[in-house]
C-alpha cells in the first residue's frame, strides 16, 4: 500500500533534536498565494533560526553529505533524494527515446493538467523515485513513482499502475489536454492507447530529475547571482531548469538538465542564453540554440560528475556576467 508522503518531515523524522530538515522534493502544506503558489523547499527562511539546519545545499549549517558520512541510514536516506551520498548516474536505459516521449506525455497531459485545472500552474518538481507536482488545494499531490501514478489528497492516496493517459486522468480527476505543452513536446496522441514505460526508464529519469535539482539549487546560491527563479520541471520540455541574471545587461539565461531532444539523441545539460553568445570562445558549442551543452556521455567521464555539472553552470555564468 502506497503511504502519504511529506519529504519535510520524513527527513525531519531522522534527524536529532535540535536540527531542521532541508529537502529538495515539495511537501504540504499547500501555498495558494504569491507568484509561485508553491513551497520552495531548500530556502531557509522558514527554518527555527535555534535550530541546525541541515540541507542539500551550502545555504545549510551542516549538509546532508557531511551527516551521511557518519551514519549508512542517513546515507541510503540521503541517497535515494539526492541530498546528499550521491549516486552514481546509470547508463542510459534501453530503448529509452520511446519511454522517455510517454513519461514526457503523461507529465504535461495529466500531472500538469491537474495542478493547472487547480491554480493556473504547470510548473512540476523532482520528487522521490519520479516527479509530480507541489502541493496545491486541500494539500493535493499527482506525482509518478516507478510505473505508478498516484494521487495524495491529504492523508488519503490512490495509486494505479501506468496503462494508458485516459486511465491517468481518470484517476487524476482531469481530462489529459495539451495546456502545458510546448513546441518541443510529443504529440498527445490516442489518450486510449498504452503507454510504453518500464521501471529502468522510470528510474534514470528520476536519477537525472534529481541530480539536476540538487545541482541547480546549488547554483541558485552562486555569489552575485542576480534575480534566480525556481528549480522547476517544465513539463512541456520535460526538462529542470532556472532562470538567471540581469535581463536588462543581457546576461540571462535558462540553466538546464533536458532528458534529450531532436537535436540531442541522449541527455544534456546546457546553458540557454537570452542573447547572441560569443561564438569565438570555444565554451559555447552547441549549435542548436544561442549557448553550451555538456553531453551525459561527455558528463558520465568527469571524475565528479556532479562537480563537473555545478562548474560547467558556473563558468557560464561568469562568462555572461562579464558583459
Amino acid at each position: 500500500m502506497v503511504e502519504p508522503r511529506d519529504a519535510r518531515q520524513e527527513a525531519q523524522d531522522l534527524l536529532a533534536d535540535g536540527y531542521a530538515a532541508v529537502v529538495l522534493e515539495p511537501s504540504p502544506p499547500a501555498i495558494d498565494d504569491g507568484d509561485w503558489y508553491a513551497d520552495d523547499p531548500t530556502s531557509l527562511s522558514a527554518v527555527d533560526p535555534d535550530l541546525i539546519a541541515v540541507a542539500p545545499t551550502s545555504a545549510g549549517e551542516i549538509l546532508w553529505d557531511e551527516l551521511a558520512g557518519d551514519d549508512p541510514d542517513i546515507a541510503a536516506f540521503a541517497a535515494e533524494r539526492w541530498l546528499g551520498a550521491y549516486k552514481e548516474l546509470g547508463p542510459i536505459p534501453k530503448r529509452f527515446p520511446r519511454r522517455r516521449t510517454d513519461f514526457h506525455r503523461l507529465a504535461y497531459s495529466v500531472v500538469a493538467e491537474a495542478r493547472y485545472a487547480a491554480n493556473g500552474k504547470f510548473g512540476l518538481r523532482f520528487t522521490k523515485d519520479g516527479f509530480g507536482t507541489p502541493f496545491f488545494g486541500d494539500d493535493v499531490q499527482v506525482r509518478v513513482a516507478g510505473t505508478n501514478l498516484i494521487v495524495q489528497r491529504g492523508d488519503e492516496v490512490e495509486s494505479a499502475p501506468i496503462t494508458t493517459l485516459e486511465a491517468a486522468g481518470r484517476l487524476v480527476g482531469v481530462e489529459p489536454g495539451t495546456t502545458a505543452a510546448e513546441h518541443d513536446s510529443p504529440a498527445l496522441g490516442d489518450i486510449s492507447d498504452d503507454l510504453i514505460v518500464d521501471e529502468a526508464s522510470s528510474e534514470f529519469i528520476s536519477d537525472w530529475f534529481g541530480f539536476a535539482t540538487s545541482v541547480l539549487e546549488e547554483l541558485r546560491l552562486t555569489p552575485g547571482a542576480k534575480d534566480p527563479s525556481r528549480v522547476q520541471l517544465w513539463p512541456g520540455h520535460f526538462d529542470v531548469a532556472i532562470e538567471l541574471g540581469r535581463a536588462e545587461r543581457e546576461q540571462r539565461a535558462t540553466y538546464g538538465a533536458s532528458l534529450g531532444d531532436e537535436a540531442h539523441e541522449e541527455p544534456y545539460l546546457y546553458i540557454g542564453a537570452w542573447n547572441d553568445v560569443d561564438r569565438d570562445n570555444s565554451f559555447w558549442n552547441d549549435e542548436n540554440f544561442s549557448g553550451a551543452s555538456v553531453s551525459y556521455t561527455d558528463l558520465l567521464e568527469e571524475p565528479d560528475p556532479r562537480e563537473a555539472a555545478v562548474i560547467f553552470f558556473q563558468t557560464g555564468h561568469q562568462l555572461l556576467t562579464r558583459r
